[in-house]
């Protein structure tokens, strides 16, 4: 097989080791393949055409691209695949600062579910966004920053001093969760009480008093800033310095962090760009991805998969004309729950592939394997929102695509976990199916996931933009 994709993947994981990050490497692809960027602080009206390709961010965590198709109709149907940006992870707290037996420690605090003793005696970098005084502009502005060094460690104890640790592996989450950033030089305590004197008075304590000044100094340097004054305030996350790769005896493997859930992000937009142009001139619906942050601690945030994000953006699409401008007669237009009740949500979020050392764990008759394929996820409560029309119609798109599909229900005695797919069916309405490539050790600080799959999840998407205003009305409830 082709393996560019899967060396593609791994250079965008690499770039994106936060949710703003990822939000900006998704942002230049689109602007590179001819996207337009829309603000939500402004009307839309005049500005969405026909044939046009648009995005819009919220937060800059948050992104939707959308492809309007030459002969789009308000209240035609839209085709979306949604993903989210973040991962479980650990994030520096406002008030970081900790010394403990001479060492410089940086307190933390867990985002998500993650598996957090994978977390120890890794090689932990920095990175996330900053919002920085620009002299120029007078403004507080916001800046991506990346600290690509080995600057943390959360060391385990030895196992002389711990003779269980093989038995059960159990710590403090608080306490003992909790990186060394490097040794204390110097009377520390009177060097932060000096600096702190000389500070005017401030609502909150500076910055250089809730950090390590080491610390600051460091993202000062990356930004080419002035001095550590210069920053407001900062969103930090750690994450693994060892980057991703391709692996296994004939690289059938992506090793890396955040597969859940960029490997979907990824996936979306190359399906998304390979489709903007094809067939987009006799194309009667709209072609969305929606790319949400939060959905690891319950998408129920400003731009999680829960708020008004994505509704947002298709009613303001429902609310124009076929040329942009604004519904003049609003009795002769189709609203937004025309669109709604005629469109599809592809949701789709990394699925368990089988693990060869647990195999009980797995329903007997569905255990997904890594590199055959997408896995359709299923389950009667409803924590998926699969259904048989949803299942005829990506089985169609499937068979076009040439890509074969894998199916997955949970063990009854075991939990299942959910995605944003039954969040947006919930709030629209809006037929929705969950599906996503199998990977192992989902929520690790290193993931494994299929080369193969990625080049499977791309085309299958891909077909389901330029193919899905054609089954739309065949396949009726």
């Amino acid at each position: 097989m082709s393996k560019s994709y899967a060396s593609e993947f791994v250079k965008f994981l690499d770039a994106s080791p936060t949710p703003y990050h990822a939000v900006h490497n998704i942002r230049q692809h689109l602007v590179a393949n001819g996207f337009k960027e829309l603000s939500e602080r402004t009307t839309w009206h005049g500005k969405v055409d026909r044939n046009g390709k648009y995005y819009v961010t919220r937060n800059n965590s948050s992104i939707i691209a959308f492809v309007v198709g030459g002969k789009w109709q308000p209240g035609n149907p839209i085709a979306v695949t949604g993903a989210h940006t973040d991962s479980p992870v650990l994030r520096i707290k406002p008030v970081s600062k900790r010394v403990n037996e001479k060492y410089a420690q940086i307190g933390v605090e867990t985002y998500g579910g993650g598996i957090w003793h994978s977390w120890f005696d890794s090689d932990l970098a920095l990175a996330g966004r900053v919002m920085v005084n620009d002299k120029k502009s007078g403004k507080v502005v916001s800046k991506l920053v990346d600290l690509k060094k080995p600057l943390l460690k959360i060391p385990t104890l030895a196992i002389h001093l711990d003779r269980d640790v093989n038995q059960k592996f159990e710590f403090n989450k608080e306490t003992q969760l909790l990186p060394i950033a490097g040794l204390v030089k110097g009377d520390q305590k009177k060097d932060d009480k000096t600096e702190a004197e000389v500070i005017d008075f401030d609502s909150l304590k500076s910055i250089v008093e809730r950090h390590h000044k080491d610390l600051l100094d460091l993202v000062a340097e990356d930004l080419k800033l002035d001095s550590v004054e210069d920053i407001e305030d900062f969103e930090l996350i750690l994450y693994d310095y060892q980057g991703p790769t391709l692996g296994g005896l004939h690289d059938e493997f992506v090793f890396s962090g955040r597969l859940d859930n960029l490997t979907s992000c990824f996936t979306s937009m190359h399906g998304l760009t390979q489709a903007a142009d094809t067939g987009i001139k006799n194309e009667t619906g709209v072609r969305m991805l929606a790319c949400f942050d939060h959905e690891e601690i319950g998408s129920s945030s400003a731009q999680g998969a829960d708020s008004t994000f994505m509704p947002s953006v298709i009613e303001r699409i429902s609310g124009l004309k076929a040329d942009g401008t604004d519904v003049s007669d609003p009795v002769m237009v189709p609203t937004h729950h025309e669109v709604y009740s005629r469109s599809f949500f592809l949701s789709s979020d990394v699925a368990h592939a089988v693990h060869p050392n647990y195999a009980a764990k797995y329903e007997s008759q569905h255990k997904p394997v890594i590199g055959e394929g997408p896995v359709i996820k299923i389950n009667a409560n409803q924590r998926y929102m699969t259904n048989s029309p949803g299942l005829v119609l990506v089985k169609k798109l499937a068979d076009i695509a040439k890509v074969p599909l894998q199916l997955f229900v949970v063990a009854n005695n075991s939990p299942c976990g959910s995605t944003i797919g039954p969040i947006l069916a919930s709030k629209t309405g809006i037929r929705t199916l969950d599906l996503g490539n199998p990977i192992l050790s989902m929520h690790s600080i290193r993931e494994t996931g299929g080369s193969k799959d990625i080049d499977y999840q791309i085309d299958l998407f891909k077909v389901f933009f330029e193919k899905y205003t054609q089954f739309e009305e065949n396949i009726q409830v």
